[in-house]
């Protein structure tokens, strides 16, 4: 079924394709999330600078309009859509060393240190632009979307507090095993599967920003968020290569530059957004548990930190490695 499924929303995007695609006067871009989410609001932003700028048109799709985030990245590379954003978290399947973004604690919790890493990191903006090329994709921009919460039915003020919990993640193999060393039971799942196996106690627990978890009304089958800032939600837009490299100059300078104002815009969107969507939740759910794990309950995740790191060194080989290096080096120039 799945691969009937996949094959017909394949077909689907090949009749919208229409045109070549880097001849196309209309071009398709797919995202993960509501069009009202933080990708949603990237995109448009992109659209219009793209449109302001060109005689080009974009036709956005939000989540559940392809698919999900498999289906629109191989949609994709196949060439079937010009523009799609997608977490590391799954492109690491294709991409190991986008895993990186996985270990806990290697991102910053501040907004402003974070917005200049994306911004000025070499790891980024130099070394992950070749190891998406390799698979047929232009890296346009990486971007964070807000710091990630842990929703749970039972309450967590430490590691011990994840024996036994069914934690859903995405299908990502570093994430796996951070879950693993902070003692739940990772358990895959498309997006799509979440809310229903939370409401039936499939699974216990997930992760996300926040203002994903009032979108999608995850915390209406869950009853704990619990922020230990171990990560930051980040994602990426990218191009099909092909696509990208049979554009003129000027049309790719337009590309490029509709993905810097848009990261800028949405670097400063996202600040605020967790604590308003926060709210909505607490007044949509007045029994929800929120709970900010002090240093002293953080210290069982951030002692998960090293093996996670040797995991991922595990996985990824010296390639890997020297990404990690990189980023802490990047992350210490972007510091105050």
């Amino acid at each position: 079924m799945k691969t009937k499924f996949r094959t017909l929303l394949a077909s689907t995007a090949m009749l919208l394709a229409g045109a070549t695609l880097s001849h196309a006067a209309d071009w398709k871009y797919a995202f993960e999330e509501s069009l009202t989410d933080v990708q949603g609001v990237y995109a448009t932003k992109f659209k219009e600078a793209v449109e302001a700028n060109s005689d080009h048109t974009i036709t956005l799709f939000p989540y559940g309009s392809l698919g999900e985030s498999a289906d629109i990245m191989e949609q994709t590379q196949a060439g079937l859509l010009q523009f799609v954003n997608q977490s590391p978290g799954f492109t690491g399947a294709l991409i190991p060393e986008a895993q990186v973004f996985f270990v806990p604690y290697l991102l910053p919790t501040d907004q402003d240190h974070l917005g200049r890493f994306f911004k000025n990191s070499k790891a980024i903006n130099e070394d992950f632009v070749g190891l998406y090329a390799n698979q047929g994709l232009e890296l346009l921009s990486m971007y964070p979307e807000g710091e990630v919460a842990m929703t749970t039915k039972s309450p967590v003020k430490s590691c011990a507090d994840l024996d036994e919990v069914k934690f859903r993640v995405m299908t990502n193999p570093l994430l796996v095993e951070s879950y693993k060393a902070f003692g739940a039971t990772p358990t895959p799942l498309p997006w799509g599967e979440v809310y229903g196996g939370l409401q039936t106690n499939i699974i216990q627990g997930q992760e996300n920003p926040t203002f994903f978890l009032f979108s999608t009304k995850i915390y209406e089958v869950t009853d704990h968020i619990t922020y230990a800032g171990h990560n930051n939600f980040t994602t990426a837009l990218m191009a099909n290569k092909q696509f990208y490299d049979g554009l003129s100059a000027e049309e790719q300078k337009v590309v490029q530059d509709a993905a810097a104002s848009a990261f800028d815009y949405i670097v400063g969107y996202q600040k605020s957004l967790a604590d308003s969507e926060l709210d909505k939740i607490k007044e949509a759910k007045p029994a929800m548990t929120i709970t900010v794990l002090s240093d002293e309950e953080r210290a069982c995740f951030k002692n998960a930190v090293a093996e996670v790191e040797a995991k991922f060194i595990e996985m990824t080989g010296e390639g890997g490695k020297a990404i990690l290096e990189q980023m802490k080096a990047d992350l210490d120039a972007t510091r105050d």
